[in-house]
């Protein structure tokens, strides 16, 4: 019963951004029509899409693409497996419910059961993409952005874009190009999940948008091209003619406003002239972290051994994987390890807000950031203390950055090889790596 006037409120702060976003201007009738963000509870019958994707369906196949200027930053395998798809009878009452809604993916083909996946309360796309991203200079975006809000931080092939959460809530997905690397950027706010991803698969160019739908409270993504479904989460085609699929996923981190504008003073940000009516540094999801509360839109037991809304910097490596809680790495800042005989660094830096906290991101309260690097300089391996809320290795006395970058002594100007890592909700990282390994401290 404690939880209910947390829930309440989330509800009422659902419907009231609903209200709102749907009383502006109609959306260009280039982009889909604008929905709200999903009610409080999934819809036993999920509304039919009337939306038509702007980009070309199955009958207009991707063409493949030259491969791009390689990013300085080397893919991380996703390590997930690719089960065998299963054939599913048409007359599935899941299959007949998702073909009324205009769906023409190849329902034969998946490789999750059609019962894990159910209506967030919106259509196809009601949360709309964005397709044709803006981007302003960091001094214009400074004044609309507060020192330690939230941001995507990405960059590749010497271009630094920042994403930031007050946008990326009411959209989720952007797809890009960044240093001539296609990119999808996703964000799925009840996972408190920050990935992008690489667009090509197998030598083919697809863009993605929002299903509507969802998995373990994980968004589910769709491609214009073959209308497959995807797990946001795990980077994997779970539903239609790529099942199995996997996309590679590119090192990211969710940073303060104020360390990308130190990074990248002549970095790009995303502009919130999207061309959709949306009360952006609003928060749709009032309270949705506070750390024990029971997470939305979920499906089955939650891991216990972390609170279900602790966050984790997760990683991946070799089909192992390991969660650092923000609990345990707020009091050590850094944290030497080994997974599957890889040796990592995780640094710990207090500051970035969170965007699920009050209505307005810009008061909420401070939750921290973390990046996670290959430890080697060379042909020298490096560990690492925080002195003063200074990231210093030991060897050299050398000041490192929360983006793995050496800013003073005698390793000035060293970049650390990022490790992809995500920092979600510690429900969604369990439900979907039952096996992960929880760091508990030294």
């Amino acid at each position: 019963m404690r939880y209910l006037p947390c829930l309440t409120r989330l509800a009422a702060g659902l419907l009231a951004l609903a209200l709102l976003a749907g009383c502006g201007p109609a959306a260009p009738s280039s982009e889909p029509a604008a929905a709200a963000v999903a009610p409080e509870a999934p819809l036993s019958q999920p509304a039919t899409s009337a939306v038509k994707p702007t980009r070309p369906h199955r009958q207009q196949a991707a063409e493949p693409v030259a491969a791009p200027e390689k990013a300085t930053t080397k893919p991380q395998p996703t390590n997930t497996p690719t089960p065998e798809a299963v054939e599913v009878p048409e007359e599935d009452p899941a299959v007949r419910r998702f073909r009324s809604q205009g769906w023409e993916t190849d329902f034969s083909r998946r490789n999750v059961s059609l019962d894990e996946i159910f209506s967030g309360g919106v259509p196809r796309d009601g949360i709309p993409p964005l397709d044709d991203p803006a981007f302003v200079p960091v001094d214009e975006a400074d004044s609309w952005l507060g020192a330690k809000e939230p941001v995507i931080y990405f960059e590749t092939g010497g271009d630094a874009r920042a994403y930031p959460l007050q946008i990326m809530t009411w959209h989720e997905i952007v797809n890009d190009e960044v240093g001539g690397v296609p990119v999808a950027v996703t964000f799925c706010p009840l996972c408190n999940s920050a990935i992008v991803f690489d667009r090509r698969w197998e030598g083919r160019l697809y863009d993605f948008g929002t299903s509507g739908n969802l998995r373990k409270s994980d968004l589910v993504m769709w491609d214009r091209q073959t209308e497959s479904w995807w797990q946001q989460l795990t980077g994997e085609a779970i539903v239609g003619e790529l099942t199995g699929a996997s996309l590679d996923f590119l090192p990211a981190a969710i940073i303060a406003w104020q360390d990308f504008k130190e990074f990248h003073p002549q970095g790009r940000v995303l502009s919130k002239d999207t061309g959709f009516p949306r009360p952006y540094g609003q928060n749709p999801y009032v309270g949705y972290d506070q750390v024990d509360l029971p997470p939305f839109l979920f499906r089955g037991e939650t891991d216990g051994r972390l609170p279900p809304k602790e966050r984790v910097a997760a990683v991946s490596i070799e089909g192992r994987d390991v969660a650092f809680p923000f609990s345990v790495l707020e009091q050590e800042r850094v944290v030497d390890y080994n997974l599957a005989d890889v040796d990592l660094v995780v640094f710990f830096k207090p500051g970035a807000q969170s965007a699920l906290d009050l209505g307005s991101i810009g008061d909420s309260k401070e939750v921290g950031a973390t990046g996670v690097f290959s430890p080697l300089a060379g042909d020298r391996k490096l560990t690492f203390r925080d002195e003063g809320g200074r990231f210093l290795d030991n060897e050299t006395g050398s000041g490192w950055d929360l983006r793995g970058q050496a800013v003073s002594g005698e390793l000035a100007g060293t970049q650390l090889t990022p490790i992809v890592h995500a920092n979600h909700f510690w429900f969604a990282w369990g439900a979907f790596k039952p096996d992960t390994e929880v760091y508990t401290g030294r």
